[in-house]
């Protein structure tokens, strides 16, 4: 079979499909029950929540209730009230809304109801620091913590235990109210406890665990932080009796979002082979192995054999050295292209299904076998991009970014190398 016509375009389409299918409005209602008697509140916190409160007004009409989301990221509701504000680093904004959505749990009874949507991106939108830790302080360790390199499961150990609603205790905060949260998981392994840093999940942690990952990844805490940390953490253990009312639902993962582009590349006559949906690791790493097993695939092609579609999901990182912003999309797909050095017939994509990659407003890129040689028509050093973590310029300099804006979904990366016979 030959080379599709147009590579980067199916490849796009694949992207679209997997965005698709993790879209609230498309997947949320079959995950609703009827709608209960009594007092009934929605909460939420994500890139995707307020995308979520639109889908559930769908089904339910007009609830009362407040989520809050990242700027930009906000949808029109009925009755539940939809405050903006600022990932990946939280501001005065995301501090308010949540003391405010503290409140409006505080005084339920057991005969009451709270509907918590959560997804990626709640971690920053969750703002209540522990101790005595300000605002600024809390700013200052998640944006140490995000260009640390360390893999989020362990960003979000240190986060619970510098927070006084994660790790359990927003949903504490609701009991004796019974309390179903709905999520869109966007963390390798899909579990609830990570999701959003598990704001209604109970926490096997201890604040020793996080000293340990914040010295092992030569991250400096401000006084009030090692302070929180040398205490009592707030992080609710599962067997509390405050989340024995409490159920956790993952309703919408990155594995469906994979199996439904691999479905789509299937019949337009690839082969596609999942390589999986919880990749972890440095994103430059990751890109060589990819190049190594892409061209090894070639290699075994037949003039008449199927293109091969390999497809991956999960969470890579980028430990920032240079200047650039970062960005384990961009950085993937920059270091795959170097790997491949313009070996025919090897298309890619690499975007975070959030529309945001890293700190950039850009889903992520495309490469070709024409990537490289694009870069020297426009003067750029693609080893110095890599070098610089600046991927997103490099490939804003080409013309090969993908912008999606706000996709209101969050299943976290989608990579797809496609690979035709040389």
């Amino acid at each position: 079979m030959n080379a599709p016509a147009e590579p980067l375009a199916l490849l796009r389409d694949l992207f679209d499909r997997a965005v698709a299918v993790a879209d609230p409005m498309q997947s949320l209602h079959d995950a609703l029950p009827p709608r209960p008697e009594g007092r009934f509140v929605v909460i939420g916190a994500g890139k995707a929540s307020a995308r979520m409160a639109e889908a559930v007004e769908a089904v339910y009409g007009p609830c009362e209730g407040l989520v809050i989301t990242r700027y930009g990221y906000g949808r029109p509701c009925q009755g539940i009230e939809i405050v903006e504000a600022a990932h990946p680093v939280p501001d005065e904004a995301g501090l308010a809304a949540t003391a405010r959505m503290l409140d409006l749990v505080a005084g339920l009874g057991e005969n009451d109801m709270v509907l918590a949507l959560i997804s990626g991106g709640a971690s920053a939108l969750l703002v209540q620091p522990a101790g005595g830790m300000t605002l600024a302080q809390k700013q200052a360790v998640n944006a140490a913590l995000l260009a640390s390199g360390a893999p989020i499961g362990q960003m979000n150990v240190v986060r619970k235990h510098l927070s006084r609603v994660k790790g359990g205790q927003l949903a504490a905060a609701a009991y004796p109210a019974r309390l179903t949260a709905l999520m869109i998981s966007d963390v390798p392994g899909d579990d609830p406890a990570e999701i959003g840093s598990g704001p209604t999940v109970g926490e096997t942690s201890t604040p020793a665990d996080a000293r340990a990952i914040l010295e092992r990844y030569g991250i400096e805490v401000p006084e009030a932080a090692k302070a929180a940390l040398g205490g009592q953490s707030g992080a609710i253990a599962p067997d509390d009796i405050r989340l024995s009312r409490v159920e956790n639902v993952i309703y919408a993962a990155p594995s469906q979002s994979l199996a439904a582009a691999a479905d789509l590349a299937r019949a337009q006559g690839l082969t596609a082979q999942v390589l999986g949906d919880a990749l972890e690791g440095e994103a430059r790493e990751v890109a060589r192995q990819h190049a190594a097993q892409a061209l090894e695939v070639q290699a075994r092609l037949g003039a008449t054999d199927a293109p091969v579609l390999l497809l991956s999901g999960g969470e890579l990182t980028v430990t920032r050295r240079g200047d650039g912003v970062g960005g384990p999309n961009a950085e993937y797909a920059l270091a795959l292209a170097l790997a491949l050095d313009g070996a025919p017939g090897i298309h890619a994509i690499a975007c975070d299904t959030d529309g945001v990659d890293g700190a950039a407003e850009v889903a992520g890129a495309v490469i070709g076998p024409d990537t490289l040689m694009k870069a020297r028509a426009a003067g750029r050093d693609p080893q110095q991009a890599l070098a610089a973590n600046d991927a997103h310029g490099f490939f804003g300099a080409i013309g090969d970014q993908i912008v999606t804006g706000p996709t209101l979904t969050n299943v976290n990366d989608f990579r797809a190398i496609l690979i035709a016979p040389s």
